[in-house]
């Protein structure tokens, strides 16, 4: 009969912390599944100022140590202080932004996560230094994970290990996805106006101006349409500053952070959802839209292209083309019967992804570390 398994975390962050993104809800989300099976699970990462140390959320103890700017430099000492001699059966080292380097002082029971390298679009979000600081980290990676199993979110990241010189069997794909009970899996009833929307963080380096300035040239053909955006991020004062000088502000509504039930009225009732970004692991915010019976336009990029069916749940265009990405919308906002066919498809698609087989499938590369 399969023990219990001891399972150790190291994560920058956690599901509670205000600057996590999609790492933190796929680290979570699956976790707590396996938590669920009756599986020990602790999840180490950075404090988050006026919460608690030490909590259990749905099933995982969650230590919090170190401050964010720092916590990368403590992880070793934590792990020998802490969890070395604790019989955890399987470590798993979560690389996500600067890696922690756990091969270093970590044997056989390690696996790795990782979502997507930054690369060189790290430069479009921050300065010289800071950026040559990420990218340097990312290539030590080459030299230090090799030996050790990876799990990847898409298709995408795995070839790019692969070009890295990564041995393609060590790597397995565990999907981002869905709790598909949240949303409608179905077309409901849009917008009078037809309303295209962002859905994501408002940085440098998702590109949203590139749909700012798609907007600008369709509004003037077409101006009853609308768009709208859901995120908070540093880059929407320049965001609305675009929209000010293209003189089409009274068209654009920014609605910062949503509640869940907000996100899914807001996504359904929309035509379309843009997705701008140069680089993503993966495109989760695309596959929330779908369930919500609203079709995709993004950028091809790795991580991106992976999470959208051409011709089903919507299409991609060149990044940074706003003529191309211009023209796509502008087939959905004349073409109706496209936009319904698309629509439907976008919820077929969506059924596709759930976390409990994402939870699934995690369980199977772990179990190989422990069984093995």
């Amino acid at each position: 009969m399969p023990k219990n398994i001891k399972i150790l975390i190291f994560n920058w962050q956690d599901i509670k912390n205000p600057l996590g993104g999609g790492a933190e809800v796929h680290l979570h989300e699956i976790f707590k599944r396996i938590a669920a099976k009756g599986h020990e699970v602790t999840l180490v990462c950075c404090e988050i100022p006026g919460e608690l140390s030490d909590e259990v959320i749905d099933g995982i103890t969650i230590m919090r140590r170190g401050s964010r700017n720092t916590f990368n430099f403590i992880v070793p000492k934590l792990y020998k202080k802490l969890f070395m001699n604790k019989g955890y059966d399987v470590i798993i080292d979560d690389v996500n932004k600067i890696p922690f380097y756990l091969p270093l002082f970590i044997g056989k029971k390690l696996l790795v996560i990782s979502h997507h390298f930054f690369g060189k679009s790290i430069f479009h979000e921050t300065n010289v230094i800071a950026g040559l600081y990420v990218v340097i980290a990312e290539k030590l990676v080459d030299f230090i994970y090799k030996k050790h199993p990876i799990v990847t979110v898409s298709q995408s990241t795995k070839d790019e290990f692969i070009r890295r010189g990564f041995d393609e069997d060590k790597i397995a794909i565990v999907h981002n996805a869905i709790e598909q009970e949240m949303y409608p899996m179905a077309v409901v009833e849009k917008n009078p106006n037809f309303t295209i929307t962002y859905f994501g963080r408002l940085k440098k380096y998702k590109s949203v101006e590139n749909m700012f300035d798609a907007f600008e040239i369709l509004q003037k053909k077409y101006p009853d349409i609308r768009l709208e955006i859901i995120g908070r991020g540093d880059y929407r004062p320049k965001l609305e500053e675009l929209a000010i000088k293209g003189g089409y502000s009274d068209k654009v509504k920014f609605h910062g952070f949503v509640t869940d039930e907000e996100k899914v009225d807001l996504l359904g009732k929309s035509h379309v959802v843009v997705n701008t970004s140069m680089k993503e692991g993966w495109g989760i915010t695309n596959i929330e839209a779908n369930a919500c019976g609203t079709p995709i336009i993004s950028a091809d990029s790795p991580g991106l292209r992976d999470s959208v069916r051409v011709g089903l749940s919507g299409d991609l265009y060149e990044y940074g083309n706003v003529p191309e990405l211009t023209q796509k919308l502008e087939e959905l906002i004349t073409n109706p019967e496209l936009l319904n066919q698309l629509s439907t498809g976008a919820v077929e698609w969506a059924r596709e992804f759930s976390w409990d087989k994402s939870a699934n499938d995690m369980m199977r590369e772990i179990d190989k570390i422990v069984y093995r």
